[in-house]
């Protein structure tokens, strides 16, 4: 059986595996996101070291971004202007190239996840949705026709800009190129920019939390109005705040008021936006299945 190993390179930890799928993890690292030389050297070290045991067949890549995911691109492989620092402009894939000599898939970390969710998790059998981070940032990614989204570069939904009370929020927004887009108005350093406190400290029924459901409604509603989704899972160190779905699930429909009519909308909100099938799990697995693909590509 082939063998393949994953990257899920994030804003704030990377997490290395190696296996075949969700029931099929052989050894598994993780380290935070520290600069590019250190982070790709640790990587490759882990890799180096499975390869020893049993080759493998190819890696997948899932990074934050902005990035380049085309292979036809002279900056395929390249993080490029992202708000990282340390990050922006590198080649992430070609020293993974070089160093194992193994077929890289590269791809956003959403796009990724969702790309997990479609082969062992909450996307199977859709023949599209839209997978959503909201984490140390907001990220937007999806399947359509059984592929990842892709277009001029990838999907960047956090960054759409949606209405904002100024007089029931007056948070300016946390994010450096829009100040109060989507991301920079719902993503975790946002509720701790307004509340002046961590998310995972404030109670369940904090009005905090009506607030960020409204917040990400919004983009909801505007993802459902221009893509159609078959389904929309939302992942992430802020979704795992599970009182929010419903909020969530309720200002969505207040928002649409009738205008799609489909009994997903109307009568099964609950099974429409849903958490990951594959929990936490989705960015690591996602890669996985990037190999997978790049071993055939």
């Amino acid at each position: 059986m082939a063998l393949y190993g994953g990257i899920e390179a994030g804003g704030t930890k990377f997490v290395c595996a190696v296996g075949t799928g969700p029931d099929d993890i052989r050894d598994e690292i993780r380290f935070p996101t520290t600069s590019p030389e250190e982070n790709i050297s640790q990587a490759i070290a882990f890799f180096r070291e499975q390869h020893k045991k049993e080759p493998l067949t190819a890696l997948g890549v899932a990074c934050f971004g902005p990035l380049d995911p085309d292979p036809h691109s002279p900056k395929f492989g390249y993080v490029t202007t992202t708000p990282k620092v340390g990050w922006a402009q590198t080649n992430f894939v070609g020293p993974l190239r070089q160093a194992l000599g193994l077929p890289v898939g590269f791809d956003t970390d959403v796009n990724g996840a969702a790309l997990g969710e479609w082969r062992w998790g909450a996307g199977q059998g859709l023949d599209n949705f839209v997978y959503l981070t909201i984490g140390t940032g907001l990220g937007g990614g999806g399947i359509i026709n059984g592929k990842p989204i892709h277009g001029l570069i990838h999907s960047e939904m956090g960054h759409m800009l949606i209405p904002h009370n100024w007089d029931a929020d007056p948070y300016s927004g946390f994010c450096p190129y829009h100040g109060d887009c989507w991301e920079g108005l719902c993503a975790g350093p946002a509720l701790e920019g307004r509340w002046q406190t961590r998310a995972e400290n404030l109670p369940p029924d904090h009005n905090a939390w009506d607030l960020e459901a409204h917040y990400l409604a919004l983009g909801l509603h505007n993802i459902i109005c221009t893509l159609s989704p078959q389904r929309i899972i939302m992942g992430g160190g802020v979704m795992e705040q599970r009182q929010l779905f419903a909020l969530v699930h309720n200002h969505v429909y207040t928002l649409l008021n009738g205008y799609i009519q489909s009994v997903q909308i109307l009568e099964n909100m609950d099974k429409y936006i849903v958490p990951p099938g594959l929990g936490n799990r989705s960015g690591v697995l996602g890669a996985i299945a990037l190999a997978e693909i790049a071993a055939v590509n």
